[in-house]
């Protein structure tokens, strides 16, 4: 007997339905987000309980980034192979598995092998959250779809570094992980039931095994020298020169083999046709330089200038995260009403308002006058992201959604990685020609590094001009 088509659900059904879908995916996001932030704080508490090294106990944050990356561009294949909803508990399943192994970690190796194992989930988790509520939506309101999934996002650099420091001064490391398992349990038990179940098809749909041989390596190897710029002070030295090549090569050969693929490769590159794809995409590789980038100055001013604890310098960067938090519904809704082009241009502009005060910082700045200045940065950087993610999905098929998700995500890593390389080398240039180790002194060097920032976002305003004005 032929099995009868589900009854199309009204429209005040799927919106229910719909807005149900956002709330399971943004519980299911929060504890990979929180873990980067938490874990990022507990660096000099690993040291000291595993009696090793800064740059061995590095280790558990680069292992987690390499294989965060490493799975990004099997996502979309997955997707497509397996359906959304198994993929998303799959993922959210193995983030757990990980998060319970490293809470049991009983040695500085089995903790790097076990947040190597947790990044593959979370890096799973992300483009697979994206690809889900694209397609729930069909490319409506993308603006105000964004503002809402972004939430979490949002919420990590805020609560992330205060939650971290809070735990460090307070309780064992191991609750570092702990916290993430009532978040895990509860994110799966939640997919489990709300997450509607696909339609059970004949998915044939083959991995581009040599796509994934070339994409994957590349990304590890890139990230991974720019990740050693800094501890071996430049991008002249043979351990960041020899991976990041080697990775660009292996990038190169890629392009070309998914250029011949056409949509069957791992990822569909013929995408970068599309013009608001290509935009978003150099847009976000950009961010790193100003958004990743000042997330490292801000921190390092205020512990090394300043003198303040973990847990107070979390504090003190709340209001960034607060501006963010203000622009991100007016953004979406804009982002919808006019285009995203006007929007990320205004953004950008109050992003460089907001950093001017941070090239003037002295060793006694005001608390109340960086609060103000960091609410107008963070306005403007919500108004910069929501918009550019949105565009990146304008014209393109449910097909090609699950493509443009790793590449965004992709592109995110890599220009991150890239930022913070490019400004951790540049203030630690400036230290060095510090005569006078004192903080006025080391003030200054931190001034001069913001002023490369500004530059590096004054930069982003071309791509943004090409940017979609009004959503078709």
């Amino acid at each position: 007997m032929q099995k009868q088509a589900k009854p199309a659900l009204e429209p005040a059904e799927q919106q229910a339905a719909t807005k149900s879908l956002m709330w399971i995916l943004m519980l299911g996001i929060l504890a990979p987000i929180f873990d980067t932030t938490i874990t990022n704080v507990a660096i000099d508490t690993l040291v000291r309980e595993f009696n090793t090294s800064v740059s061995t106990v590095q280790w558990v944050m680069t292992g987690y980034l390499l294989s965060f990356a490493m799975v990004i561009p099997l996502t979309g294949w997955a997707v497509e192979r397996f359906g959304g909803r198994k993929m998303w508990l799959f993922s959210l399943g193995l983030f757990l598995l990980g998060s319970v192994l490293c809470s049991m970690a009983w040695n500085v190796e089995s903790l790097i092998i076990f947040r190597t194992l947790q990044g593959i989930g979370g890096g799973l988790l992300m483009p697979i959250m994206q690809t889900l509520a694209v397609r729930a939506y069909g490319g409506q309101d993308m603006g105000k779809r964004m503002a809402t999934i972004a939430m979490p996002a949002l919420l990590g650099p805020i609560l992330g570094p205060v939650l971290g420091g809070l735990i460090v001064n307070h309780l064992s490391w191991r609750w570092i992980f702990f916290v993430n398992i009532p978040l895990c349990v509860a994110a799966i038990i939640v997919a489990w039931k709300g997450l509607p179940k696909e339609e059970h098809t004949a998915r044939t749909l083959r991995l581009d095994v040599p796509g994934l041989l070339l994409l994957s390596p590349a990304i590890v190897l890139i990230l991974y020298g720019l990740g050693e710029v800094s501890s071996r002070h430049g991008f002249g030295h043979a351990a960041v020169l020899a991976p990041v090549i080697a990775g660009v090569a292996l990038l190169t050969v890629f392009v070309i083999h998914a250029f011949r693929k056409g949509d069957e490769a791992l990822i569909d590159v013929t995408l970068f046709r599309v013009r608001s794809l290509i935009v978003s995409s150099s847009l976000l590789f950009l961010s790193g330089l100003t958004t990743y980038g000042a997330m490292l100055l801000l921190p390092l001013y205020l512990q090394q200038v300043r003198g303040e604890s973990v847990l107070m310098s979390g504090l003190l960067l709340v209001p960034q995260g607060i501006g963010m938090l203000l622009t991100r519904s007016l953004a979406g809704k804009l982002t919808d009403q006019i285009g995203s082009r006007p929007v990320v241009l205004v953004g950008t502009v109050l992003t460089i308002l907001g950093t001017w005060p941070l090239t003037q910082l002295g060793a006694d700045t005001s608390y109340y006058f960086l609060s103000a200045v960091l609410i107008v940065r963070g306005a403007g950087l919500g108004a910069v992201f929501l918009p550019v993610m949105a565009s990146a999905y304008i014209g393109l098929s449910s097909k090609q959604i699950p493509h443009a998700s790793s590449t965004t995500r992709i592109m995110q890593q890599i220009g991150g990685a890239f930022g913070v390389s490019v400004i951790a080398i540049i203030l630690q240039n400036k230290l060095n020609s510090v005569l006078t180790p004192d903080p006025a002194a080391m003030a200054v060097a931190f001034d001069h590094t913001f002023m490369w920032t500004i530059a590096f976002s004054a930069l982003a305003l071309i791509p943004a001009a090409f940017l979609p004005r009004i959503r078709k």
